[in-house]
């Protein structure tokens, strides 16, 4: 397979990439760097066409990788991990060029990428059965795990590495073959992981990657009798939709949908620990990010001087295109993410809420907006209704325990949560009462591949990451033999 020249990033034209062979088609769709607004390269539009013969190479291959030892896919997906370290540096280039994101933020994230592939390699030998003591002297019963078939994958721009390897290894670990169709914005990444998947010995056939607009693909990956799992990471709103076009088949679906973090300060809270907490969900991938915090609610006793605290550090960020400097906060993805921080930093304003820092535009070709800190915001601002996809934290004040957890709880997503305090009994009340699927407690960071990722409600089904990932992959069989 030939890939794009990570060295030069001046302009790619990349095929995708179909049962181990490059596809092209008659249109190209433009990638731009959302950094100076510059065409970054294009891939191929492809449509229901090239995304069926996708589904048919994955098809025809599937008995063959899942016929293969768990050692023996184990050993391949070991050597994919140690080729995506061996090009950590091009790759995090490449990902910063078509999502924008710091390069040192680009480069912990292909690290991250590479630790699901690692992890799956290492749990491809663990999908154990079970022997169940027989209901009858003359019956045994036995548990099998098998690989459910073929798996379609929809991937989003925010972490064009880690989103694919997240889904791709535990499917491939397990024995199933897959079609990926990453984001029209960032697919260059997911090309260049599927290269060197290739050269580290992934058969042709078993990693396919279709590239083009999302309707024509999406139609046949969620209608294809021949795809047995569906999973997708995006908004709520599409997930929905694609969920119940996967019901006219009745796939296994998994869903990592749209999140309304509630960050929660207590009086109590270690407050230099909040604000590290708080810089590190809420500015990173400059608040691009399905778990970070989206409604701020600090304690009346310390409000003021975690606002001020907070006002300094958004202050102190650099911002800027990660390729020509050091940078904390790169751009927006595109307009419509601009204008959508535009609307809910006014709307928060016309509702009474002051600005401490930020709130504008800055100048320049590419869609980069202030680090900004909003004081006195609203319960039903639109920041607080809606997942604001930006760099804005506006901070809401809030009085005793039980009402920061109805307020906290005031929301159909339940992705993550967030919680600083040194109240032991008050860590296990929070942790046990929010609803979300993941609560960080006295930190900001919980994303790792050791453990199960995934919401509640209208945020989500299934888990990623850790051995309950690999289950999402798998089928439960029942044998009972009478002996």
């Amino acid at each position: 397979m030939a890939g794009p020249d990570l060295s030069d990033l001046s302009l790619l034209r990349e095929a995708a990439w179909i049962g181990g062979v490059e596809r092209t088609g008659g249109a190209w769709i433009p990638v731009t760097n959302p950094a100076t607004g510059v065409c970054l390269g294009q891939v191929p539009d492809l449509g229901a066409e090239a995304a069926l013969e996708a589904v048919a190479a994955a098809r025809d291959a599937l008995p063959a990788w899942r016929g293969l030892t768990a050692r023996a896919r184990s050993v391949i997906l070991r050597r994919w991990y140690d080729r995506v370290l061996d090009a950590r540096s091009d790759l995090a280039r490449l990902l910063t060029a078509e999502q924008g994101k710091p390069l040192a933020e680009a480069e912990g994230e292909i690290t991250y990428a590479a630790a699901f592939i690692e992890w799956f390699a290492e749990e491809a030998r663990r999908a154990y059965g079970d022997v169940i003591p027989g209901h009858q002297a003359d019956r045994r019963l036995l548990v099998l795990k098998q690989p459910v078939g073929v798996v379609a994958a929809v991937t989003p721009w925010n972490f064009p590495a880690a989103m694919v390897t997240r889904k791709v290894a535990p499917a491939l670990a397990a024995g199933c073959t897959v079609v990926l169709k990453p984001s029209e914005l960032t697919p260059f990444t997911a090309l260049a992981l599927a290269r060197l998947a290739a050269e580290a010995g992934v058969p042709n056939g078993v990693f396919n990657v279709v590239t083009g607009a999302p309707a024509p693909i999406g139609e046949v990956l969620t209608g294809s009798p021949d795809v047995a799992k569906f999973t997708f990471t995006g908004s709520t709103a599409v997930g929905k939709r694609l969920a119940a076009a996967c019901m006219g088949t009745v796939k296994r679906v998994s869903l990592e949908l749209g999140g309304n973090a509630p960050f929660i300060v207590f009086e109590d809270a270690d407050l230099e620990a909040a604000i590290e907490g708080l810089m590190a969900s809420k500015f990173r991938n400059t608040g691009q990010t399905c778990v970070c915090a989206n409604r701020v609610y600090v304690q009346s006793g310390v409000y003021d001087a975690f606002a001020q605290a907070l006002t300094a550090r958004a202050e102190a960020l650099r911002v800027g295109d990660g390729l020509a400097g050091p940078t904390d906060q790169g751009p927006l993805i595109n307009a419509a993410a601009l204008d959508k921080v535009e609307r809910h930093v006014a709307d928060a304003l016309e509702g009474g809420a002051r600005v401490l820092t930020g709130a504008h535009r800055l100048p320049g070709e590419g869609r980069f907006y202030a680090p900004t800190v909003l004081s006195g915001v609203r319960g039903d601002a639109l920041v607080n209704r809606e997942e604001t996809f930006g760099p804005v934290a506006g901070l809401v004040r809030f009085t005793t325990e039980t009402e920061v957890l109805s307020l906290a709880n005031a929301t159909r997503s339940g992705l993550a949560a967030y919680v600083f305090t040194r109240d032991a009994a008050r860590t296990w009340r929070m942790s046990e009462g929010i609803e979300a699927g993941m609560v960080g407690v006295n930190t900001g960071l919980i994303s790792t591949e050791v453990a199960p990722f995934g919401g509640v409600k209208e945020s989500g089904l299934g888990r990623e990451g850790s051995r309950y990932g690999l289950d999402e992959y798998l089928e439960t069989k029942l044998v009972c033999l009478a002996v």
